[in-house]
């Protein structure tokens, strides 16, 4: 197939430019921290029990309010510091003064992930907020993001995969003349539409909100596994190459999240059928 040749740069006002890039970054934080909001404020989906202190829902609306910024720097700054450690730390050992430069590309999911993390953990602490509920939600809302993120990859023809003769193989402008996995577009259906219709199936169907940690635990799960899985597909980082023959850094970064994620889903569920 031929790639569909859409223009990474949807307009330029002199050096100002938008790009999908960045427009997937806006929404889905935008989409997210709205989607947060909304879930917070309809105790419908957080039985009786599942939150200290008889709260009906977990946080005030200010202090969701207030979230979005720490998110949105937890994801820039820990998404470009994943990247300069897990993927090119020597070249960035060689030129410091190029690991704050975002706008030249370069940014790690698990290390965006982990800035949330380490993000939620401290506004929870100091908002009074109970962590694993403001954890699930946050895991919930992430796939919208992630999908998004994968569609401008696939537009700005990065992060491509390996060589194939698959029908809807792409031939990508800069991978060279042979067609190719669309690994992006598996990305973004795996990772990002059916986690996100999974995860909140479970939230708004089943109240899976209900047991704190439960979501957060299927969502490490669910991303760990379809990225592991999507990098049989993708083509390894140029500098790179594969791990120990024929392992990739994204899948040896996936299996500490799928077993922290088991490890949530169990502790879930025994403190719900403790209670």
């Amino acid at each position: 197939m031929p790639f569909p040749n859409i223009d990474p740069v949807i307009f330029e006002l002199g050096p100002f430019a938008i790009r999908w890039y960045s427009l997937a970054y806006i929404i889905g934080l935008m989409a997210g921290w709205k989607y947060i909001a909304r879930l917070n404020r309809t105790p419908a989906l957080w039985s009786k029990g599942a939150l200290p202190n008889g709260l009906t829902t977990p946080a005030k609306e200010d202090d969701i309010d207030d979230m979005l910024l720490w998110l949105t720097l937890s994801v820039i700054l820990g998404g470009r510091l994943g990247y300069v450690l897990f993927y090119n730390t020597s070249y960035y050992l060689a030129n410091p003064g190029d690991a704050l430069a975002v706008w030249q590309g370069g940014m790690s999911f698990h290390g965006g992930a982990l800035g949330v993390i380490i993000s939620v953990l401290i506004f929870a602490r100091k908002r009074g907020i109970p962590l694993l509920a403001l954890g699930d939600m946050v895991a919930i809302t992430t796939p919208l993001g992630l999908g998004l993120g994968r569609l401008a990859n696939f537009i700005n023809s990065e992060l491509w995969g390996r060589v194939s003769d698959v029908p809807w193989a792409v031939v990508f402008p800069n991978g060279g003349p042979l067609p190719r996995h669309p690994s992006q577009l598996y990305e973004a259906a795996l990772e990002g539409l059916l986690l996100l219709l999974v995860l909140n199936i479970l939230a708004w169907k089943f109240k899976a909100l209900s047991k704190p940690g439960l979501l957060t635990g299927l969502f490490l799960i669910g991303y760990g596994a379809s990225r592991a899985f999507v990098e049989f597909f993708r083509e390894p980082d140029a500098h790179l190459g594969f791990l120990f023959d024929a392992i990739t850094m994204g899948q040896i970064l996936s299996l500490p999240m799928i077993g922290a994620g088991i490890g949530f889903v169990y502790w879930a569920l025994a403190k719900a059928r403790a209670e």
